[in-house]
């Protein structure tokens, strides 16, 4: 009779399981979708920000403004969201992220002045900060241990893809209509990615439930401030202010150093933002296989490489070359990276542990394109490009002797 009721009780177990394993798989899937709607307008910003600022009279240090202000409400509000997730879970705040986002594309398409754009970029720094958290945060609830590479990589390419596909469309219309005044132009593209960014909700609202964990009991190591993740926060932030510090900057140096149009520094793209939307998954798995710490050192030294190289660019197929070699150090360090957090945080607070990590990022990112477009006027074009290059270099020496390894035991893997 003992035996039976044994069998039937690990019958039930595995149904439960193999339930949880699909409910799994068909979150992940929706947030996929949803999170590649909303990413159109990501890649063409990067480009025609900086641009369509310098066009409106912008400095180098308002340009990098622009990007110092989607920053700020991250920095601001994510050490509590990520308690706030924590403790009411996490759909609303997905929602809130991806409708913040269709509202700031509507706000760019109205934007005619500095100040203006600076206002735009805030609101979609309100999306992002509600976004990208709460969509780390349901990736490690979902995403078995040895797989959390693995799907981490899968949100990166759904971002990625996206970005591509709606900046190529961006192009392709701004190309057609090049002789329509461009502030026309420019109302009716983000009015366009507003939709999308529409989309992007349906597809979280009807397909994305709760994900937060029920009676998880508190363990040990589920404190949200660990000694690890200090240490990963600090990293973060140094590696993440170097970065944020010379982005902003690069379109302005090309246009300076090879006089190239907008269309040429979009096609020298192309290669790197194939590789970002492709690739991040399988880099993934070999952060899922091999460990977190050797992706996360090669892709700094890749990217300080990169780095150091730009400021020697003299043509569009260098540019091309380097572009994706920084690429490829992305992909590479960014999905071992999230897996990482997820492996030190309790499930109980992985919330607050994405909270506090991509909090780090966010500081780094107000004060770096501030100091980038500063070190750029004052010290000469190249001074950010290689003081990038040395920071980079410090933060994967500083992963080689700070971090534990946290490669996981084999389980099994959920999939998108």
């Amino acid at each position: 009779m003992t035996q039976k009721h044994n069998g039937q009780s690990t019958l039930k177990r595995d149904r439960e399981n193999s339930s949880n394993s699909i409910q799994g798989t068909t979150t992940l899937r929706s947030l996929w979708k949803a999170i590649f709607w909303v990413s159109f307008p990501f890649g063409i910003l990067s480009f025609v920000l900086p641009i369509y600022g310098k066009d409106l009279g912008a400095s180098a240090l308002e340009i990098g403004g622009f990007f110092s202000a989607m920053s700020v409400v991250p920095v601001i509000v994510r050490p509590f969201l990520g308690r706030a997730l924590d403790k009411w879970g996490r759909r609303p705040f997905l929602l809130i992220g991806l409708f913040s986002h269709a509202i700031a594309m509507v706000a760019f398409s109205f934007s005619s002045t500095v100040v203006l754009l600076t206002g735009a970029r805030f609101v979609q720094g309100l999306g992002t900060a509600f976004l990208w958290l709460t969509a780390y945060t349901i990736v490690a609830d979902k995403a078995k241990e040895t797989g959390r590479g693995h799907n981490f990589g899968l949100i990166d390419e759904a971002a990625n893809r996206g970005a591509i596909i709606g900046t190529t469309a961006g192009f392709l219309a701004l190309f057609a209509l090049s002789n329509v005044e461009w502030r026309y132009i420019w109302f009716w593209l983000f009015f366009c990615y507003g939709i999308f960014s529409l989309l992007g909700f349906w597809y979280g609202w009807r397909g994305v439930g709760e994900t937060r964990p029920t009676d998880v009991s508190p363990r040990a190591e589920s404190r949200p401030i660990s000694g690890q993740l200090l240490a990963l926060m600090g990293i973060i932030f140094i590696t993440g202010a170097s970065t944020a510090m010379v982005w902003p900057l690069l379109m302005v140096f090309l246009q300076d150093i090879l006089q190239a149009e907008i269309w040429a520094l979009a096609s020298a793209y192309l290669p790197a933002a194939l590789l970002s939307a492709y690739l991040p998954s399988h880099m993934g798995k070999i952060a899922d296989r091999w460990g977190r710490k050797p992706p996360m050192i090669a892709g700094l030294v890749i990217g300080a490489i990169a780095s150091a190289l730009i400021p020697h660019l003299r043509s569009i197929i260098g540019l091309a070359t380097l572009w994706a070699v920084e690429s490829l150090g992305y992909v590479t360090s960014l999905p071992a990276e999230r897996a990482f957090v997820a492996d030190i945080a309790g499930e109980d607070v992985r919330g607050t542990s994405y909270g506090l990590y991509t909090f780090a990022y966010f500081l780094g990112a107000v004060l770096g394109p501030l100091v980038g477009g500063w070190l750029y006027d004052t010290y000469g074009h190249g001074t950010p490009f290689y003081l990038n290059a040395a920071v980079l270099l410090l933060g994967g020496l500083l992963v080689a002797i700070i971090l534990r390894e946290t490669k996981p035991s084999q389980t099994l893997v959920t999939r998108i």
